[in-house]
């Protein structure tokens, strides 16, 4: 639906008219009340970004200088959790948009960075990607002062909303990272996206067929320098991602948690030989309930502390070591570990406390587990708990392509 001047987020225009925590608190409250609607009609969320973009949660974490923001990422963590428990769909491609445009600008050249965040900000671009690392790497050809790209992906993530779309290349014997236009000729969307869960991401595959790459689309310097490390920034990427992950996770789960509470108020009714008048009144109700708020609450405070560790790994900057990355990584990875499982259970018990007429679709509580169980299986949860095991023994985390 459009968002109109009576809509929840019409008044805010700027970081100055809120804070962002309020900003994204009013997209939650508009995500909420449309979310069981939006996810049957299961249509491509062009007016949630628009919604987004409006309440100007997309250049968050761009420079004041530049137009943006100015927010650091425990800031970005803090707005994907907030709605994450209206819609997880949402949550994850602003996570998605959050990490790749990032991702962009630490790997492009100082006078690219600049140009690429100052139109970020002035066009309010929501970025896309298809770097996914199981598919084969796309070649570009020289063509004329350019190149040519041609390749395929099956899964993508924001691609076919994005303005810009990141996703690496092979250039000779080299990998590159591209920021392409959205809209150049030669993409194309499979719009195949079925899954039971985050119907709502855009996460299909996507084509390119001999789509037209300028120099500057490409990100960093030609030809790339002969290095043995990545830049410091550029290897937080991944343990970035992930916490933005956990950060959806759990405000699914305190989305989910919230809205069993809402039910079990004015909704539910208590067992026969309970013995009280009121759901909320029934102890076993209680002592269940209890349970998995204690769960949820040590979870949100482990992946507070890994969201401290990459504060403080990001202001190292250049400085950085291999050691304090890893360091703050493998916190990141138990968090992951943790919020995954306790974002399962939550979303999954909640029927317990709430009774069978809450399986009604018309509640559609079920799309917090759905949402849950769809997104957890792209990244194996085991191969984060063999990595915090590697850490903890032995002081050391697996190489992964996605480091380069």
């Amino acid at each position: 639906m459009p968002l109109t001047s009576s809509s929840p987020v019409a008044s805010i225009t700027s970081p100055a008219a809120a804070s962002w925590r309020a900003a994204a608190d009013e997209v939650a409250a508009h995500l909420r009340s449309t979310a069981v609607e939006r996810e049957r009609r299961a249509q491509a969320p062009h007016d949630e970004v628009a919604w987004l973009r409006k309440a100007g949660l997309l250049t968050l974490l761009n420079p004041e200088e530049w137009g943006g923001g100015g927010a650091s990422f425990g800031d970005a963590f803090a707005v994907v959790r907030i709605i994450a428990r209206a819609d997880a769909s949402i949550a994850q491609i602003l996570s998605y948009h959050y990490l790749l445009s990032h991702s962009a600008f630490w790997r492009a050249t100082p006078d690219q960075a600049e140009r690429l965040i100052r139109a970020s900000v002035a066009g309010q671009w929501f970025w896309g990607g298809a770097s996914n690392p199981r598919d084969p790497l796309p070649p570009l050809t020289p063509d004329g002062d350019g190149f040519r790209l041609s390749g395929r992906k099956t899964f993508a993530s924001n691609a076919s909303l994005a303005d810009r779309i990141t996703l690496r290349a092979g250039l000779g014997d080299d990998v590159v990272l591209l920021a392409v236009p959205g809209d150049s000729v030669g993409i194309s969307h499979g719009n195949d996206w079925d899954a039971f869960g985050q119907r709502l991401t855009e996460s299909g595959s996507v084509s390119f067929d001999r789509v037209r790459i300028e120099r500057d689309h490409i990100l960093g310097p030609l030809p790339a320098p002969a290095v043995t490390a990545l830049p410091a920034l550029t290897t937080l990427v991944v343990p970035i991602h992930q916490l933005l992950f956990v950060n959806f996770y759990l405000g699914t789960a305190e989305g989910a948690l919230q809205e069993a509470a809402a039910y079990i108020h004015g909704t539910a009714k208590p067992w026969q030989t309970s013995g009280v008048a009121a759901a909320s009144e029934d102890p076993y109700i209680l002592a269940q309930y209890g349970e998995l708020h204690a769960e949820l609450r040590a979870a949100l405070a482990l992946a507070d502390v890994a969201a401290a560790d990459i504060e403080a790994a990001i202001h190292r900057g250049d400085g950085l070591t291999s050691q304090e990355r890893t360091a703050a990584a493998a916190t990141v990875y138990a968090a992951k570990v943790n919020s995954t499982r306790v974002a399962l259970e939550i979303t999954s018990r909640i029927f317990e406390l709430m009774g069978a007429r809450a399986t009604s679709a018309r509640y559609g509580f079920d799309r917090f587990w759905r949402n849950i169980r769809t997104h957890s299986l792209h990244d194996p949860v085991v191969y984060k708990a063999r990595e915090v095991g590697n850490f903890v023994l032995n002081g050391r985390i697996t190489p992964d392509a996605l480091y380069t």
